[in-house]
């Protein structure tokens, strides 16, 4: 190893492991795996054609010049974007902490107990300031919960307006220019009409569905809609409001004048605005809408002991089950950045949260009272935090913009002149006098020093919020740092990360987050930058995307290329979007067909139909290989009407397709594109790539193949790459005058987390990143030889072998002793690790994938505990232990139970906790006992509130 090589430190495998691994592989060389494993005619050619791989130290030292390279001016451009502070203590346990940003998405309750716990005050939260009784924890941004919330009252429709085609939103002109960009995407393919108004002017019709509207809205009024819910009410229709997080602390909440959907942004809540994102939306509704309702819910439950515990409810993988049926795509959430909401409500409590909102609106109250005296226009009355100003006759725009950036302040400009100024957590009374003496300089006016805002309002009285928030106890208890600090530690220890062990989830990647990634995040100069900035303010974050950009169309061998979705399912989403704008272009737009192999990655079918499109599957064979004939029957047979193949590759089987290059060309020649998913890059970086296959778009999980961290469930970023004939149908964005397919708020999605994938590929190189892909492959095979004995591999490739994933026979277990994959799953939590995948895509397996970072130490205990479990099966099966009280069926063995001074098992409390040598040096005491998911459907309890009746 040189220690000087990133890839060295990245790459588990070292090259002395390799002759004993290859043996029991069964093959001489890593080259000869990869060539019986990956078919010969799509291989590379040419190494990837990157720069020499960079030090940790060289990166450093790239990535802070090329962050110092953006300016940091005080924003008030508002938009959705507020400048904020983010509690050191927030930042250093909880962002910064591996424990918290490696975990995976808490599908497994019993080791997820921290962040759940975390995730359910996320909700308790919103459910309190918006006034509705059920909030999910998160979803993607404040514009794509725009879109969803405009297609969920699209899917409640009563079964008149459905019969009469009611299909018309309506969406208040003075909602923000992104938002209304995203629910347009969105609706245009699902067959919604978007009619965009005035609230007040607007004749319900039969047509009408919908309504959205903003609180307060973009021009910073605050509104009273009471009347016009009740009007849209008495028509039939639903209303969603979109409605600022910091101002409920101060205004009625729209749960208390009827509002059917209450969706926006927390990312005023403590979260940095990283050039437009992550940050965490939120998303809250009536409790009779919850199984429409977008995204994933957090509830109460009972472990089987009767301890109260929490658990995902209702969409736990929904739209891995569902399908096509799904209500919504989405598989990665926000999890990270609505825990760091969460606990930034904890910690301000409700009387901080007042506290910070009414400074706010003092200062923003007493500034147009100035500004009025300086002869500019207010042109909105009620307001929280915005002032939206008409200028003097003698003060042009262009003038006040000058004098402002001089100042190293920007401003929000609208296009009729007029100008915007929000303020927010940041603001001193200084800046206000900044602020004014800017104002002053453009009307020529003198303006003198303040100390001191005055306590001025301008929130009508009926629209004054009387009812109280956040009386849970979890909202008074964490207000000094120490509690804080260890209250977040508390919850930390509940939850299994990869800062514990490998977590062997398959389609997930679980692979290393190296900390000189992650590093660059913390730094000012990414962090603290509004996304609608000017553009030479943001130098280091356009170069950063350019250099990233590049690398990606390397990587993929595509043309073009988008950072703008921000998930793996909205890159499915925005994929699709291309593909019918084109089709669209060249007078194919009746194309309405999907074709989707069964060995697809879950969200396709629901991504297709979100798309516009319906969905046709293609079997597979018994090897888990698409059914070839069955596609070629299938396409011609419907290539008229076929817009795209989607398809995983290597599939979600586990295997490379040996024709797929056939495929493509079926697709081809039926006049469609083919869609390529790229949840499995991971075996393909360096190797081959979706240009060199015959794909025509293809999009990638950052936080899957390129090392982002998965957060406890997102943030993640699905950038799309195309190749040349779909560039010019890629995403625009409003705000940078190209309104096309936008699908999310910001114009880069995600921006702030884009370093970590930069510095991965930078640190990597084209050597590291092929070395990453054939170690991935070998640990799986590995895994896969070491378990094929005993548990059995479901598919396997034409020569035997399998991709960078596997899956376990565990059905014929059941048949023979009861066990069942889940509790396989459940006593692996015993043993110190998270269960990998449980029964997708296969029901009654397990799916796992190693990933390259992990050590042969650490694969090794792993096999050893999987065999173990065997041991453990065999002796259920052969009456050696009771069916009815095992280590198996019992687990995951709470710490409670093992210290309890009662033992009624039939086995040892040694066997139950330390069955194994290895779990004595790294022992993870599990909070739960196995979890009642039933109970926890049936009474849904999704806030703290919740109890159940005895």
């Amino acid at each position: 190893m040189k220690t000087d090589v990133f890839a060295d430190r990245h790459i588990g495998i070292t090259e002395e492991n390799l002759s004993t691994m290859l043996e029991k592989i069964g093959v001489n060389s890593l080259e000869e795996l990869i060539s019986k494993t990956i078919p010969e005619n799509i291989l590379l050619k040419e190494p990837l054609a990157l720069p020499p791989a960079m030090t940790e130290h060289q990166f450093a030292t790239h990535i802070t010049q090329l962050a110092s390279h953006n300016k940091i001016y005080k924003s008030y451009i508002g938009c959705g974007w507020y400048d904020t502070f983010t509690p050191p203590v927030i930042q250093r346990n909880v962002f910064e902490n591996p424990v918290w940003y490696t975990s995976y998405t808490p599908y497994q309750a019993e080791i997820s107990q921290g962040r759940l716990e975390a995730l359910i005050n996320f909700q308790t939260m919103i459910s309190d300031l918006t006034a509705m009784p059920l909030a999910n924890c998160s979803l993607l941004d404040e514009a794509t919960a725009a879109a969803e919330a405009a297609t969920m009252m699209h899917n409640l429709r009563s079964r008149a307006q459905q019969k009469s085609g009611a299909n018309t939103l309506f969406v208040d002109e003075e909602i923000f220019p992104q938002n209304l960009a995203v629910i347009q995407t969105r609706a245009i393919p699902q067959g919604i009409t978007v009619r965009v108004g005035n609230y007040k002017e607007l004749e319900f019709t039969p047509d009408i569905f919908g309504c959205i509207i903003q609180y307060p809205n973009n021009s910073g009024n605050i509104e009273d809609y009471r009347e016009f819910t009740a009007r849209a009410h008495e028509a039939g229709c639903k209303v969603a409001v979109d409605a600022d997080i910091l101002s409920l602390t101060l205004l009625v909440p729209p749960g208390e004048w009827g509002a059917d959907i209450v969706f926006g942004s927390t990312q005023r809540l403590g979260i940095p605005m990283f050039y437009g994102g992550p940050s965490a939306a939120y998303f809250a509704t009536r409790d009779e809408f919850k199984r429409s309702m977008p995204g994933r819910i957090i509830g109460l439950s009972k472990d089987k002991y009767g301890h109260l515990c929490y658990r995902m409810a209702l969409q736990t993988r929904e739209q891995h089950i569902k399908r096509e049926k799904a209500t919504s795509n989405i598989c990665t959430a926000q999890a990270l950045l609505a825990t760091m909401a969460g606990f930034y409500a904890i910690y301000h409590g409700p009387e901080g949260l007042k506290e910070i909102a009414t400074r706010i609106h003092h200062m923003t109250t007493w500034l147009g009272n100035q500004l009025t005296h300086l002869g500019y226009t207010q042109k909105n009355i009620s307001f929280f935090d915005t002032l939206r100003l008409g200028l003097p006759a003698h003060v042009s725009p262009q003038k006040l913009r000058t004098i402002a950036l001089s100042k190293e302040i920007n401003l929000r400009y609208f296009d009729n002149g007029e100008v915007g100024i929000s303020l927010n957590e940041t603001t001193t009374p200084a800046d206000c006098h900044q602020l004014l003496s800017v104002f002053g300089i453009a009307a020529e006016e003198s303006v003198h020093e303040v100390y001191d805002i005055p306590q001025q309002d301008s929130i009508p009285q009926e629209l004054c919020r009387t009812s109280s928030y956040l009386s849970h106890e979890i909202f008074q208890k964490y207000h000094t740092e120490t509690e804080m600090m260890r209250y977040i530690k508390r919850l930390e220890r509940k939850d299994i990360s990869l800062a514990h062990s490998m977590i062997s989830l398959g389609s997930c990647t679980m692979k290393l987050n190296a900390a000189a990634e992650m590093l660059p995040l913390s730094n000012a100069s990414w962090m603290n930058i509004h996304p609608l900035v000017p553009e030479d303010q943001a130098v280091g974050y356009t170069e950063l995307i350019t250099n990233l950009s590049e690398q990606l169309k390397i990587v993929t061998g595509f043309a073009g290329v988008t950072l703008q979705p921000n998930s793996g399912a909205a890159g499915e989403y925005t994929g699709l979007r291309i593909i019918r704008s084109y089709l669209e272009s060249i007078g194919q737009g009746h194309r309405h067909l999907i074709l989707i192999p069964a060995s697809a990655h879950g969200t396709n079918p629901a991504s297709a139909v979100q798309a516009g499109y319906e969905t046709l599957t293609c079997a597979c064979d018994e090897h888990g290989n698409v059914d070839l004939e069955d596609l070629r029957t299938k396409a011609e047979e419907h290539k008229d009407q076929l817009a795209a193949l989607m398809i995983t590759y290597p599939s979600t089987h586990g295997i490379f397709e040996t024709d797929i290059k056939e495929i493509c060309e079926i697709i081809h020649k039926c006049g469609a594109q083919v869609y390529m998913d790229g949840a499995n890059m991971n075996a393909q970086v360096g190797l081959t790539n979706p240009g060199t296959i015959g794909a025509d778009v293809c999009h990638l999980n950052l936080h899957k193949t390129f090392a982002i961290p998965h957060g406890g469930g997102g943030p993640g970023v699905g950038p799309v790459c195309v190749a040349e004939h779909l560039i010019p149908f890629l995403p625009g964005h409003v705000h940078f005058g190209h309104p096309q397919n936008e699908v999310s708020a910001a114009p880069y999605g995600s921006a702030g987390i884009f370093p970590i994938t930069y510095a991965y590929i930078c640190m990597m190189g084209a050597e590291g990143l092929k070395r990453a892909t054939e170690t991935a492959i070998l640990n799986a095979n590995y895994l896969a030889a070491s378990l094929k004995d005993t548990y059995g591999v479901v598919y396997q490739g034409k020569n035997g072998f399998v991709g960078h994933e596997m899956i376990l026979e565990c059905r014929k277990i059941h048949e023979e002793s009861g066990i069942t994959e889940n509790d396989i799953a459940k006593r692996l939590m015993d043993y110190g690790y998270h269960a990998p995948t449980l029964s997708f895509p296969v029901h009654g397996t397990l799916m796992i994938e190693p990933t390259e970072s992990e050590s042969l130490n650490e694969l090794n205990n792993f096999i050893h505990s999987m065999q173990q479990i065997w041991k453990e099966i065999e002796e259920v099966r052969q009456g050696n232990a009771s069916r009815e009280d095992n280590v198996l069926i019992n687990a995951p063995h709470p710490e409670y139970e093992a210290v309890g001074s009662q033992w009624t098992h039939t086995y040892s409390r040694e066997k139950a906790v330390y069955p194994i040598e290895s779990v004595r040096e790294n022992k993870f005491w599990i909070n739960v006992a196995r979890i009642d998911n039933t109970l926890g459907d049936r009474t849904l309890l999704p806030t703290r509130y919740g109890k159940f009746e005895s």
